[in-house]
């Protein structure tokens, strides 16, 4: 009776912990969402905002505001969604805490996607008739890039259970992909080798209207695979052994966390560039936080945090006060890569290797 009187008071401290830090999060949230609305080469007060959304203002604020600093800041948002989420499934499904969609080739494949539209037909056609092709086109390349790298290395995790041997072939994987598009660029022609080029450099402010709306509908439909996924992670969390020993189907499991996964790793891919190391970075981010394993609390977590992340890059990467701004890519790697050093160095696995 102690034994379960003293549980339940723990249940009920960590939900009421949780609470805290969800709520804390979203204030977080709103925060930093109105922030990168403020900050930018032009500041922007907060009358001013309420002004230009509500009444006949300056009519450059307004254009600031609707047409360039709120999609970016949508678009900010989802990336962190996205990226985070993924990252997530791929560091449970692959029971392997390096795991992220940049690191084991899955940007890379969805890159390799884009470039097979963008390059691949530039011999025939003309940037004109690429866009032509509508939106659909790069996102679905894009998927299927991102999904056929994935079940590959699903395929050698299968064969090889040393989590550094998959890391490593997962690096060559990505760089063997690089190789091919490098070889594309080389035969491609001057102006689809530059739209390339600039594409691969990751951007949240290149998006018209109608991307922005089909980017949206993309990670919403992953978010809600990934959420119906939740029971799956949990169960595989424990080992395939055991998942199998409580009746849940394995290999229908990782095709739905795969589909989820490739969805929202290949539609960010897609429309903004290969976006590194948030996808590994904010799962530990959000492990950390929380103090839990259970996909139920880490998925809502992931999300919040990966927003707030994205959001916060965003914010360094406009450089408030100057007309200067800087590769997302790069403050994504700048906050991103002393996580994942942290947890190679916190993991006696690891250490050996240093």
């Amino acid at each position: 009776m102690e034994s379960e009187k003293s549980n339940i008071a723990f249940e009920n401290a960590s939900s009421g912990r949780n609470r805290t830090i969800f709520g804390g999060l979203a204030i977080l949230l709103i925060l930093f969402f109105f922030l990168d609305l403020f900050l930018g080469s032009v500041t922007i007060r907060p009358g001013e905002i309420i002004g230009s959304l509500f009444s006949n203002s300056d009519e450059t604020i307004r254009t600031i505001l609707t047409q360039f600093r709120l999609p970016k800041a949508i678009t900010a948002i989802s990336v962190g969604i996205a990226l985070s989420i993924s990252g997530l499934q791929m560091q449970t499904l692959f029971r392997n805490p390096m795991a992220g969609p940049y690191v084991l080739g899955v940007s890379s494949g969805a890159s390799l996607g884009v470039a097979f539209v963008i390059l691949g037909f530039s011999a025939d056609l003309s940037p004109e008739s690429i866009r032509g092709l509508g939106n659909w086109a790069i996102a679905a390349a894009s998927w299927i890039g991102a999904g056929l790298v994935m079940l590959l290395i699903m395929m050698i995790s299968s064969r090889v259970k040393n989590i550094m041997t998959v890391l490593i072939l997962g690096i060559m994987l990505s760089s063997a992909i690089s190789a091919i598009v490098s070889i594309m660029q080389y035969f491609s022609n001057e102006t689809m080798l530059k739209a390339y080029v600039i594409w691969t450099m990751g951007s949240l402010g290149n998006l018209t209207s109608s991307q922005l709306t089909l980017m949206l509908l993309s990670v919403l439909a992953g978010s809600i695979l990934s959420l119906i996924s939740v029971k799956m992670l949990n169960a595989l969390l424990l080992g395939e052994d055991y998942a199998r020993s409580i009746g849940l189907d394995v290999r229908k499991s990782r095709y739905v966390i795969i589909a989820g996964t490739s969805i929202l790793a290949g539609t960010i891919t897609a429309f903004c560039g290969p976006i590194g190391f948030i996808g590994i970075a904010v799962p530990h981010l959000a492990r950390i936080i929380f103090r839990a394993s259970d996909h139920k609390i880490l998925i809502p977590g992931t999300i919040l945090t990966g927003a707030i992340i994205m959001l916060a890059s965003d914010i360094i990467s406009q450089m408030p006060g100057s007309d200067n701004v800087l590769p997302v890519n790069s403050v994504t790697a700048l906050i991103g890569i002393p996580v994942v050093i942290w947890v190679i160095l916190r993991d006696q696995k690891y250490r050996e290797i240093f």
